[in-house]
């Protein structure tokens, strides 16, 4: 298999290098969720462009956010982004995928075999897996607000070390929205990215880190 000449291009146009073996793999796994796609709706980003942009900038973004050896679950995958891409960009982490909608979650795992990464499906919410499982780091990408992952996630910090949030510009709001109703009482939160989303300089992209105070949470002061 050789890179797609239109992939090849939206890499240079956004100025991304990224190994071949590497962007061979994110290749397969972008045509293979597409294929999907046309049974699911799974992504409206069915360019090249919108991929690179959208996609792969975000997961890019993460990758050296993580460390070797982490427990990742990717939390309401839906198309498999972050958690795809990122197994394939840090195969040095071991990478979960959560969805709760069963179609979706069907598809994950064919478009994970057909690539064969080892990264397991859970057909479940993320209250029921903490139940049963720990991770170092949940992550997510528009699944939800920053309040409601407070909520969610307040019962279950013993399971938890992180959560590592993909935002857009609406991030400062949340922000407040979530100050405003409490759900920051003894956590932390840090922005630990931020970067221009598309040709549009004045619209940033961020991630942030929420995670508990006191001790527990001190290794990330």
């Amino acid at each position: 298999m050789s890179l797609d000449p239109e992939f090849a291009a939206a890499l240079d146009a956004h100025s991304m290098e990224i190994d071949e073996v590497i962007a061979l793999k994110l290749q397969a796994y972008a045509e293979t969720m597409w294929r999907w796609n046309e049974q699911l709706n799974l992504t409206r980003h069915t360019t090249w462009d919108l991929f690179v942009s959208r996609d792969l900038r975000d997961c890019l973004q993460l990758a050296p956010l993580l460390e070797a050896g982490e427990e990742v679950l990717d939390l309401g995958s839906g198309n498999g982004v972050p958690g795809i891409p990122l197994a394939i960009l840090r195969p040095d982490i071991e990478v979960s995928l959560a969805e709760s909608v069963a179609k979706r979650a069907n598809a994950l795992g064919e478009i994970i075999e057909e690539l064969g990464l080892p990264v397991p499906v859970y057909a479940a919410r993320g209250e029921d897996l903490l139940e049963d499982f720990r991770f170092s780091s949940v992550v997510s990408r528009a699944v939800g607000s920053i309040a409601k992952f407070c909520r969610w996630i307040e019962p279950h910090w013993a399971s938890v070390d992180r959560l590592l949030l993909i935002k857009g510009p609406k991030w400062v709001e949340e922000r407040g929205e979530a100050r405003h109703l409490g759900s920051l009482a003894n956590l932390q939160l840090r922005r630990i990215a931020t970067y221009p989303l598309g040709d549009d300089e004045a619209s940033e992209g961020v991630i942030l880190q929420i995670w508990p105070s006191g001790p527990r949470g001190a290794r990330y002061n």
